[in-house]
């Protein structure tokens, strides 16, 4: 009986610093929106607005500050076919713990409750991962994976990574820094529960509370 008690007592006190980690790092809500002419964008809560993250030009380039988690895209941004999607991220300042961003293809319905895309994001430690998003559902293609092509965040913060979200004749994959880091059969990655058959906008994710640059942002075939 004492051991019982011990443990339920444990429970009781772990329960409430459970609950203060989930909640220890808040959406830094930022003002602002969409800024940028033709570009819209959509956060991953239904219960936060875009208007509480910034997406602007700058520098020839896009700047994000956010906020909550959210993609961005301009519906013009259609890929069909082989093609490769690059940009260039800089994180500019260090977040509360590694927190992501990087580029989403086969973008369809993206305003609708069956939005649909993939993504591949890297974060501050080094890691890379590759999810698919359908409606509220996240289907993990790959799990948070140290990568020796993704940069870490130095002692202030900073880091730099080129990423490339790409779909070739066989396959789809996902490079940092010019190294495939994941890729699957492309036959594979189209069908229900998975991308639709019409998914062709692109764009870009930042998950929250990061301070991030966005430069070469482009689309080419291959």
């Amino acid at each position: 009986m004492k051991k019982l008690v011990v443990t339920a007592t444990a429970l009781l006190v772990l329960a409430p610093m459970v609950g203060f980690a989930q909640n220890a790092d808040p959406d830094k809500n930022v003002a602002g929106g969409v800024l940028v002419k033709g570009w819209t964008g959509r956060t991953d809560r239904a219960n936060q607005s875009i208007s509480n993250a910034k997406f602007a030009d700058m520098g020839g380039g896009f700047h994000v500050t956010s906020g909550p988690a959210a993609i961005y895209w301009n519906p013009a941004n259609v890929a069909k076919g082989n093609y490769a999607v690059k940009a260039t991220f800089a994180q500019t300042k260090a977040p509360t713990h590694a927190e992501a961003y990087g580029l989403f293809i086969g973008g369809a319905n993206l305003s609708g409750a069956d939005q649909n895309y993939l993504y591949c994001i890297v974060r501050g430690d080094g890691k890379y991962m590759v999810k698919h998003r359908s409606g509220n559902e996240t289907h993990t293609m790959a799990e948070w994976t140290d990568n020796a092509a993704v940069k870490k965040q130095d002692a202030t913060g900073k880091a730099t990574n080129e990423l490339s979200l790409w779909a070739s004749k066989d396959k789809i994959g996902c490079s940092v820094n010019g190294t495939e880091v994941w890729s699957m059969n492309r036959v594979d990655a189209v069908g229900p529960g998975k991308l639709t058959a019409n998914g062709d906008i692109y764009g870009i994710r930042v998950n929250h509370n990061l301070d991030v640059h966005i430069s070469n942002f482009a689309m080419s075939k291959m």
